[in-house]
């Protein structure tokens, strides 16, 4: 055989082969599959996983499948860190607002503001403030072109045991006048009693977890962990001192928590689902377990957290985006997909609880918002009465605030997390907090400095 006819027959073959291997990974249809990675719990699987079904199904005429594989959180960052060294992203996955400078100047995630305005696709029906998250100017965060569109905004509220109150003989805290410090601590006080006469306290007026509790009085008396450029720790302010002193007064001094021991026997969670703790914090994502009342069966409500110096009550909000890969080769339907699970009314209804299903999140569409309300007060749909509390702190309205933890804007948490962790000497009267504090700060400062110089 002629060595020509060889090499032309070796060259189909080849190409039979590509041919063959490439409708393999179309699903064998020729069709390109859409690859998803994200994270759930199980209540958020069952509607996501239906949203992208119907997706897939409006789509097949140009899609095989839509690939949805899903993990959990603790295992996400470390699978998506496999999956950008060995080259192989996704095509939709999330991103959160901590780690929107680091995807973009690597080179992992899209910019969506030319894709959405060549789609025709508005955000207008979104939180501001919450797309502000997502916004990237090539130095900063907070403005610029916007790279992922929010899965939700989450926040944290408080929530009381209407139960205790009732008990007590108290009014109920009013969402439009939050409690100052001085008001909240004399309401502890009222609920915190030995309700079976056996001498010890089995009552408390509250419970905390110091890493989700302390920020709230820190941020409302006007200090913070950090500088606003999230390079100098300044723990050391007299408003900050005030603030955490405050905090662990109310162990030490007013005696309206549990100690740190018996914190250690029974966590704030588990004393607030046995009815032994008036008020407990609350996230969105709560709520669904706490309206059930195999899990909860007490009354309970939303309330702000007292405010101090500031007179704003403050908490924390959270949220995560869904970013399009930089890599993907089938951007204009990722971002149909992402934009259909973030803005869409009818798979907004389905999370938020409104066509009958668990919540597990509120509305992203602000439109929706009222919608969802009236549902709420009309008895319609399953949920705390104060549900404003949430928007409030998500919009920063009516004399709410949510803020970011200041983590969020810097390489990593250690720096952070260093002071969390001798807090237990500190509420157990083992140190002051003015020592304590004087201690920490250039051990957090060190490791904050180090945590930017990995970034150059």
């Amino acid at each position: 055989m002629k060595l020509s006819r060889i090499l032309k027959r070796c060259g189909a073959l080849v190409l039979a082969v590509a041919m063959i291997m490439a409708l393999s990974a179309c699903g064998g249809s020729g069709k390109p599959t859409l690859k998803v990675f994200l994270y759930m719990n199980d209540h958020e699987e069952e509607v996501y996983s239906a949203m992208i079904d119907k997706f897939a199904e409006a789509h097949a005429e140009e899609l095989a499948d839509v690939d949805l594989q899903i993990t959990t959180q603790s295992e996400y960052a470390t699978t998506l860190t496999g999956m950008m060294t060995a080259n192989d992203m996704p095509d939709v996955f999330y991103v959160g607002p901590e780690s929107v400078k680091t995807f973009v100047d690597d080179g992992y995630v899209a910019n969506l503001t030319p894709l959405l305005a060549e789609a025709g696709i508005s955000t207008d029906d979104l939180s501001p403030s919450t797309l502000s998250y997502y916004m990237y100017d090539g130095t900063s965060t907070g403005s610029g072109d916007l790279y992922a569109l929010p899965k939700d905004s989450s926040t944290f509220a408080y929530a009381y045991n209407k139960d205790l109150f009732d008990a007590a003989g108290l009014e109920y805290p009013d969402p439009a006048n939050p409690y100052t410090f001085e008001e909240y601590v004399e309401v502890l006080k009222a609920l915190t009693k030995d309700t079976d006469g056996d001498g010890e306290i089995d009552q408390w007026g509250a419970s905390f977890a110091d890493i989700y509790m302390m920020y709230q009085l820190i941020w409302s008396n006007g200090a913070s962990f950090c500088s606003d450029d999230y390079r100098t720790v300044t723990i050391d302010t007299p408003e900050f001192i005030e603030a955490v002193q405050a905090y662990v007064d109310l162990t030490l001094v007013d005696q309206v928590t549990p100690t740190v021991e018996q914190d250690s026997a029974l966590g704030p969670y588990q004393r607030w689902i046995a009815g032994q703790t008036a008020f407990y914090a609350c996230g969105t994502w709560d709520v669904a377990s706490f309206m059930d009342p195999n899990t909860f069966p007490y009354n309970w409500d939303l309330c702000a957290y007292p405010t101090m110096s500031t007179g704003t009550s403050y908490t924390w909000n959270g949220t995560v985006g869904f970013c399009v890969s930089e890599s993907s080769e089938l951007k204009e339907l990722a971002l149909e997909l992402i934009s259909f699970l973030s803005t869409d009314p009818d798979g907004q209804r389905d999370l938020s609880g409104m066509t009958g299903s668990s919540s597990v999140q509120v509305p992203n569409t602000i439109s929706l918002q009222p919608e969802f309300k009236e549902m709420v007060n009309s008895g319609e749909l399953t949920y705390p009465s104060n549900v404003d509390v949430f928007f409030n702190y998500i919009n920063g309205e009516n004399g709410y605030q949510g803020r970011m933890m200041e983590s969020t804007y810097t390489p990593n948490a250690e720096w952070l997390n260093r002071f969390f962790e001798g807090m237990t000497d500190v509420k157990s009267g083992k140190i002051s907090v003015e020592d304590y504090v004087a201690q920490v700060q250039p051990e957090m400062q060190e490791l904050l400095d180090n945590a930017w110089e990995t970034v150059g």
